[in-house]
């Protein structure tokens, strides 16, 4: 029945059969008719069918809710029993909102050096995405906003307390500057994250708290296409002061890029790790939990 109920989380995330028959490596029939036998085994209808996927049945809802929790609780029975076998082992799978891209080494860079027979793979993903792949078993665990927006029943370490400055070239007359208030970001051409990041929805609003109404002429998913255009003048954006210190680490004191804090209100909102509200976690992720709680008393944030 795993496998069954594996294919049909596959279903109700892809929400097309072909899809989901390709996640799972088995052909479009064989998860047709794998997902009619679920059904005939639990005695109900999970998927509206007609000519292509029509949504879950709220009994199949409420079925998704058990697979997921049935599937990550026999994930997590395997990799303790190997654990036990080979040691700490295996792939750990992360997804980091893009204005946390440069703090997730602070964590995976120890964390691979403890456990070197751990791979790790990392995403880029946004906070939506992040929520929607834990759910899913897509990842193990993310790094992502925690106090913003919902999240749901997770997990959560606090690492990091994300603030913000102003990204300039260094001929930029508000360059010299020691701050800069939001309210005065009214007149500047902006270039921002897109819309769909929460990044850009916590900036909206302290724009919009500051009184400023701003549509930029440039929106990015990546914070190099943003500070690309800053360098080449003419543009000015709004980062985390962490996102920034890549950038800056290597410029010499009369280079080209300056961040500015950001001041009425010195704005703040925590990130940190998330993982699935599941006991035990598995053996990987309980270590990636300990990584966290170590990093964040070595940041004073908890």
């Amino acid at each position: 029945m795993i496998d069954k109920l594996e294919m049909f989380i596959a279903l109700a995330r892809e929400q097309h059969f072909g899809r989901a028959a390709e996640a799972c490596r088995v052909t479009q029939p064989s998860l047709s008719a794998a997902i009619k036998q679920l059904e005939e085994q639990l005695g109900v209808v999970l998927v509206h069918r007609g000519s292509r996927f029509q949504g879950l049945t709220p009994e199949g809802q409420r079925v998704l809710d058990w697979a997921r929790q049935i599937v990550g609780d026999v994930r997590t029975m395997k990799e303790e029993m190997r654990t036990a076998r080979q040691g700490l082992s295996g792939n750990l799978r992360l997804a980091v909102i893009p204005t946390a891209l440069t703090l997730v080494s602070d964590l995976t860079a120890d964390f691979a050096r403890a456990h070197p027979n751990v791979r790790l793979t990392i995403w880029s993903r946004t906070s939506g995405e992040i929520l929607s792949m834990l759910d899913n078993l897509q990842i193990d665990a993310g790094l992502t906003y925690l106090d913003n927006e919902p999240l749901g029943r997770v997990t959560t370490v606090p690492i990091h307390a994300e603030r913000y400055v102003l990204m300039l070239r260094r001929d930029h007359p508000l360059a010299s500057r020691a701050q800069v208030k939001w309210a005065e970001l009214a007149e500047l051409p902006l270039c921002l994250l897109t819309p769909d990041m929460q990044n850009r929805r916590i900036i909206n609003t302290h724009l919009s708290t500051a009184g400023v109404e701003t549509q930029p002429q440039i929106e990015a998913s990546s914070l190099i296409v943003l500070i690309s255009h800053v360098m080449s003048g003419g543009w000015a954006s709004i980062l985390p002061q962490k996102s920034t210190e890549i950038f800056l680490q290597n410029e010499s004191p009369d280079g080209g890029l300056v961040a500015v804090p950001l001041v009425s209100p010195e704005a703040s909102h925590r990130i940190g790790l998330i993982a699935p509200h599941r006991e035990p976690h598995a053996p990987v992720l309980t270590a990636l939990l300990d990584s966290a709680m170590s990093l964040s008393e070595r940041l004073g944030q908890r």
